[in-house]
């Protein structure tokens, strides 16, 4: 983990931060080998120290919450102006909205104090800040609760949402109130059901039967991406195969685009998240080949990524619980298949294709020809060729593909090695040899490497008219639809006579009726089945009667577009304004959980470059730059109430104050690492910030502002443009627990100054003071405020300005350091105070003094103090 230890050992208060453990790191960028106690890395530890002072003098940060929240509801400092002729650059900072599941819980005090911060720097920089915040509010979350507690979904839903807006406010973020919305908003779901007709209308969303995950507990179907270890990301429960009738989003026809683009990306959202949506994606290269099946009329096509290897194909596999499999079967053995797939249906995908589990699959009675030689090879169907993988069906070459070989064996089929490559005959050792070789065994092939043999065999198969080049992908269609009541309703109805029928834009939204007091229970169909008034209308074209759609579509529809209406969420013409979202977005910063890198993140691209290509938008990728925070854990664990480690956040915040606990998870680690509640340390914070608060009463006490800055004492001077510099960039690399540190040191600083240097009357004790407060601001508003107030300034310290650093202050002085060789002094080097080690090795090595001592001798060791003292011991 990376929290500091408790008591920092830094030698005061200050550095008794967050809970540090000995021997971690988190703001420490890995640079220094000798860190102290845990204490940060890369000079995120301070630097300097002094004595607590008087206990009596202690700092309550709760003290001024009250006060200052509601100055700043009065005063509206964070609304974004929409004014085209607003010169200020526009930066947009946009927050994962939340989940109204109850109050708001540790994670979001880590993940919005982050974003927070980096929105209140872009608002001190004199930017126009867009920093909205919103509600995913449809889910089964809130229909679960409604059934518990014999309630309405939308009655506990809005409730839950007031609770965590009054909690947003009181925890002191810079959100534009104005722009507030909720997904479960009418207002918002009708734009929801019109981006749905327009893709129907582009062939984008299409109904169709096909296998679905099953979650039997919610009784709904979920999207792959929703099913984790074969079981539904929600309630845990172990998701079954079902054929249905559903709604799919078309996102496979944008999977080139999405791939490719990821370009943008790079360097700018988090290496790991690129990789697991191109993992997800999952383009493959390589061949369709034609196997004519005796008795059938139509060639069955396969897709493999090693067309190469198509003499070694020695069976041929198709999903046992696919439509192909049930068309192939020969009568004798159709008994046998219903059995099988009975058995097939219980397991997950994951369970499936895992290579750890016995093979089991039925012969189907039948023979498909090898086009490259013209064997006969048996079919068989399988559990682990999936249905709706591919074509549902593969060649298989047992010599070399694992899950093949343990198929063969299992049933003694012929196994034919076509890749020589080096290793022993896969039929003797059990194991298969995917690698590359030499084609043998394989015709025209044999000598061919991997790739001259894949052109080949591609270009004869193309010739013969018995395949083509093609490219495959992972990624499937977005499943939409859901049989669940709390969602958008989709907006299509069925007529006998004119089939499917979308609701005509006037006849937006759809509204999902009351059903207050009736059976929300799920029962296999969506509850709005049930409601007879509701699904029984007109047809649009004829008027005759129709029937609704009772599926409601996946939450994950409603916020792959929330971050566009933010910027009109009033506009009643569209799901946006077109101009406006031209000025605001894409978002310039986005900042959310790991979790939601495939799911939400890959929809929200999808979405974007649909409506890119409607002409609606001028950009391809909606989030510039992404920040994953990590979790807030505690004993090592995830919270959670069976395992009795929850910490609620709302008595941490009674306790502590509402900026110990935002300065807390800032200081504790880098923004993407994990925090051990149980390492946190929240009264270190608050001694912090009363050092700070003392600073500014002294300092305030002193007078008001009046000698330039320039007049007072030059070191203090140094430490502070220096720390505006460091905060400067550590902010805008999301550094922030390391630019806290930086706070820490002037405050040790500012307060040597005062108490054995000039005075708290001195000009740089003030412009230091204000400093504090301005750079404050970012991770403890209340306290900054206060100290803000203190040293006379008019509120809001919020939009006071960043302050600026004086380049000819930022110049280091130089210090020396004493080379030694085997003990003795042998040269003197003037070097920066924070040159690291290899370097000062180096400066010491080529140091004329010591080359002469060395005399041509070796060198065994070097030892480096830096940056006062370098010992070279000689050979």
């Amino acid at each position: 983990m990376k929290a500091a230890e408790s008591a920092g050992r830094a030698g005061s208060d200050v550095a008794r931060m967050p809970g540090q453990v000995q021997g971690t790191q988190d703001a420490r960028d890995q640079s220094e080998p000798d860190q102290v106690h845990g204490a940060p890395r890369d000079s995120a530890r301070p630097r300097d120290s002094a004595r607590p002072r008087d206990s009596r003098d202690r700092w309550d940060p709760r003290s001024v919450q009250d006060k200052w929240r509601a100055r700043w509801e009065a005063m509206d400092l964070f609304a974004a102006s929409d004014d085209p002729a607003d010169p200020r650059p526009r930066t947009y900072v946009l927050d994962m909205f939340p989940y109204p599941s109850g109050d708001l819980h540790m994670g979001h005090a880590e993940a919005y104090a982050v974003a927070d911060a980096m929105a209140r720097y872009f608002f001190q920089r004199g930017h126009n800040v867009l920093h909205p915040i919103g509600w995913d509010a449809f889910g089964l979350p809130a229909e679960n609760a409604a059934i518990r507690g014999n309630a309405h979904p939308a009655d506990w839903t809005y409730a839950n949402i007031e609770t965590q807006a009054a909690s947003f406010r009181r925890y002191a973020l810079s959100f534009d109130w104005s722009r507030r919305l909720a997904t479960c908003d009418p207002e918002y779901y009708r734009w929801t059901q019109w981006l749905f007709l327009r893709f129907y209308e582009r062939g984008l969303a299409y109904r169709g039967d096909g296998h679905v995950n099953w979650c039997p507990v919610d009784q709904t179907v979920l999207a792959n991406e929703q099913v984790i270890g074969g079981r539904c990301e929600r309630c845990g429960s172990e998701v079954v195969r079902r054929v249905l009738t559903q709604w799919y989003f078309k996102i496979t026809e944008y999977a080139d685009r999405l791939l490719a683009d990821m370009k943008l990306l790079e360097g700018k959202w988090p290496d790991r998240v690129l990789l697991m949506q191109r993992n997800w994606i999952g383009r493959s290269e390589g061949a369709e080949v034609a196997f004519a099946i005796e008795g059938r009329d139509v060639p069955v096509t396969v897709f493999t990524t090693r067309p190469d290897t198509l003499f070694g194909a020695t069976f041929f596999v198709v999903a046992a619980d696919s439509p192909l499999a049930e068309e192939l079967c020969r009568p004798e053995h159709r008994e046998e298949l219903t059995r099988y797939v009975a058995e097939v249906r219980k397991l997950s995908d994951i369970e499936r294709q895992s290579t750890d589990r016995d093979k089991t699959g039925v012969f189907l009675g039948r023979h498909a020809i090898n086009p490259v030689n013209g064997e006969e090879i048996p079919v068989w169907a399988a559990d682990y060729v999936l249905p709706d993988y591919g074509t549902g069906a593969i060649m298989a070459v047992p010599a070399h593909d694992q899950r093949d070989l343990d198929f063969a064996r299992r049933f003694g089929l012929p196994v034919r090695v076509v890749v020589d490559t080096g290793m022993p005959d896969p039929a003797e050792t059990g194991v298969a040899t995917p690698g590359d070789g030499k084609l043998i065994n394989s015709g025209p092939l044999n000598g061919m490497s991997k790739a001259r043999a894949i052109a080949a065999i591609t270009a004869i198969l193309a010739q013969q008219d018995l395949g083509r080049a093609a490219v495959s992908f992972r990624l499937r269609d977005w499943l939409v639809s859901r049989q669940r009541f709390w969602g958008a309703p989709i907006p299509i109805v069925y007529c006998e006579g004119c089939g499917e029928v979308p609701v005509p834009d006037d006849q937006l939204p759809v509204l999902l009726p009351d059903l207050r007091g009736q059976d929300l229970a799920p029962k296999g169909v969506s509850p709005l089945a049930n409601a007879v008034d509701w699904v029984s209308t007109e047809c649009p074209k004829c008027g005759g009667p129709a029937q609704r759609d009772t599926d409601t579509m996946d939450t994950f529809v409603d916020s792959s577009w929330y971050f566009l209406r933010y910027c009109s969420p009033g506009y009643e013409h569209g799901p946006f304004e077109v101009d406006s979202v031209g000025r605001w977005c894409p978002a310039d910063l986005y900042v959310g959980g790991v979790e939601h890198a495939i799911l939400h993140l890959l929809y929200s691209r999808f979405f974007t470059k649909v409506l890119h290509d409607m002409g609606m938008l001028d950009f391809i990728e909606p989030f510039t730059r992404l920040v994953n925070q990590g979790q807030v854990i505690n004993h090592g664990r995830a919270m959670s109430k069976s395992l009795g480690n929850g910490v609620d956040l709302g008595e941490q915040l009674a306790a502590h104050g509402v900026d110990a606990i935002r300065l807390t998870m800032i200081f504790a680690s880098p923004p993407e690492d994990d925090i051990d509640w149980a390492d946190m340390n929240p009264d270190a914070c608050v001694k912090f910030l009363g050092r700070v608060a003392r600073i500014a009463g002294d300092a305030g006490a002193a007078g008001l502002p009046g000698a330039p800055a320039e007049t007072g004492d030059a070191k203090l001077r140094k430490v502070t443009h220096r720390t505006i510099d460091e905060v400067t960039r550590l902010v805008e690399s999301a550094r922030l627990n390391v630019a806290v540190a930086r706070l820490m040191e002037l405050s040790t600083a500012t307060r040597r100054c005062i108490d054995s240097g000039p005075g708290a009357g001195d000009p740089a004790v003030r412009e230091a003071a204000e400093t504090l407060a301005v750079l404050l601001s970012l991770f403890a508003p209340y306290t900054a405020e206060e100290c803000w107030a203190r040293l006379h300034r008019e509120p809001s310290v919020a939009t006071a300005g960043w302050p600026s650093a004086d380049p000819a202050l930022l110049v280091q002085d130089l210090v020396t350091c004493v080379v030694q060789v085997a003990g003795k002094v042998r040269d003197r080097l003037e070097v920066p105070p924070g040159i690291g080690a290899d370097e000062l090795r180096e400066l010491a090595l080529a140091a004329p003094g010591a080359a002469r001592a060395l005399a041509g001798r070796g060198v065994r060791t070097v030892i480096v103090r830096q940056p006062r003292l370098v010992n070279i011991v000689p050979e």
